[in-house]
């Protein structure tokens, strides 16, 4: 089903589908204190700062202090999400929590979460990168729409700074750490993901990874001292990719409910890197001041990239009863979720 085009991969998409009568009420965001400026970075790591900014966009970005861990930066994200809804802890009945850095293998962020915040639900994780918070939110949405959940939280947090290699001075820089959480539950069937591109495509696994530390190459000496435990990216490759597949899902979502790009009021992409964003732009024709965009504040920061984008522009005002926002994530694996959504 996927073929080779001038040397880039093309990913054929599943078809389009919607998950009505669902409803985001609140949201929450969170970024540690760390403040890491490019400069930072020239001075420790031997980064070009003007590189960086002319090839990325990225002016500073987040990193945990020694003490924190993904847990404790979702933790944040999701307290105040909940504090906002003002509902009931003892009516959340769902925890999605959307990560590639748990704290550990097990149990689950999403269970230590559970006990921190005081819920009683189920809760568990959902790995897909940089993908992980739109594939989780279509997951509950799912659960919200089938009458399995009254209240779904759904997080996306993950401590980059932990997994990129600091010896790689083109990839450290993109990354940061933060986390972004929403609250679902049940609305009228004007509302909800009026359709969603959810797909993958595996055989470009190797071009974003992390070889080392699972049970294909457990931790040894030989491993760690090769880098292997830290993530690995083709940058040009993933680069062409992420522009294309980022149009083509746009244009699918709103094609399948017969929108146009004038008829949506706010695009939050992934923010991986903001000349992906810009192609993307220029080939879909988006004006410039209907995308959200926090990447030189953040830098790339996975799972909890469209979240943290998503909570900043609510508290704006940017989104407001019945706007239409189209939402994409797309990164390794390699995986993307794409949905465009009636606030």
């Amino acid at each position: 089903m996927n073929t080779q085009h001038d040397g880039a991969l093309i990913s054929v998409r599943p078809p389009c589908r919607e998950l009505l009568g669902v409803r985001i009420i609140a949201t929450g965001s969170y970024v540690p204190d760390g403040v890491i400026t490019n400069e930072f970075l020239g001075r420790h790591y031997g980064c070009d700062p003007e590189w960086i900014i002319r090839r990325t966009g990225i002016l500073e970005r987040r990193h945990a202090l020694p003490h924190q861990a993904t847990s404790d930066l979702c933790y944040e994200a999701a307290e105040l999400c909940l504090q906002r809804a003002g509902v009931p802890r003892s009516e959340v009945d769902l925890l999605i929590c959307a990560t590639y850095t748990p704290d550990m293998s097990f149990p689950s962020t999403a269970c230590l979460l559970q006990d921190r915040l005081g819920l009683n639900c189920a809760a568990f994780d959902l790995q897909a990168a940089c993908a992980g918070f739109m594939y989780a939110l279509i997951s509950a949405a799912a659960f919200v729409r089938a009458g399995v959940s009254r209240l779904a939280l759904v997080i996306g947090g993950d401590t980059n700074s932990r997994v990129a290699n600091p010896r790689d001075q083109k990839t450290y820089p993109l990354f940061g750490d933060g986390a972004g959480a929403v609250l679902l539950t049940t609305a009228p069937k004007e509302y909800g993901i009026l359709a969603y591109s959810l797909g993958s495509d595996g055989r470009g696994g190797d071009l974003l990874s992390r070889p080392a530390c699972g049970s294909r190459l457990p931790p040894s000496a030989d491993l760690l001292a090769q880098g292997l435990q830290y993530l690995y990216m083709d940058g040009r490759a993933v680069f062409r990719w992420a522009v294309n597949i980022l149009c083509d899902t746009v244009r699918d979502v709103l094609e399948h409910v017969g929108l146009s790009i004038d008829d949506v009021d706010l695009f939050i992409p992934h923010q991986a890197n903001i000349r992906i964003i810009n192609a993307a732009l220029d080939v879909l024709r988006i004006p410039r001041d209907k995308v959200y965009c926090n990447l030189h504040k953040y830098g790339n920061t996975s799972a909890a990239s469209v979240p943290l984008a998503l909570d900043e522009a609510v508290q704006e005002g940017r989104l407001r009863e019945g706007s239409l926002v189209v939402m994409s994530g797309f990164g390794a694996g390699l995986a993307w979720g794409t949905v465009v959504m009636r606030w």
